[in-house]
């Protein structure tokens, strides 16, 4: 389930930081506070890439593992 919501943030955090921009740009374009947005969306994004891709790599291997047992010609 974690990994499942880093994985929808993977998506969602850029489409925010996005609006925030536009909404930055319309409200006060001389007074960039979308800065300090995107830098903790962006930390809080790797840190969901870091966890999808650990998750991944879990998957991946698991399943390679179940292949090697499930051979039946037992060779290496």
């Amino acid at each position: 389930m974690k990994t499942l919501k880093a994985l929808k943030f993977l998506v969602v955090g850029p489409v925010l930081l996005v609006f925030l921009f536009f909404v930055n740009l319309l409200t006060s374009p001389g007074d960039w506070w979308v800065q300090w947005a995107a830098l903790g969306i962006g930390i809080a994004w790797v840190f969901s890439l870091l966890h999808v891709i650990k998750a991944v790599v879990v998957a991946g291997g698991l399943a390679a593992l179940l292949a090697y047992l499930g051979r039946k010609d037992g060779t290496f």
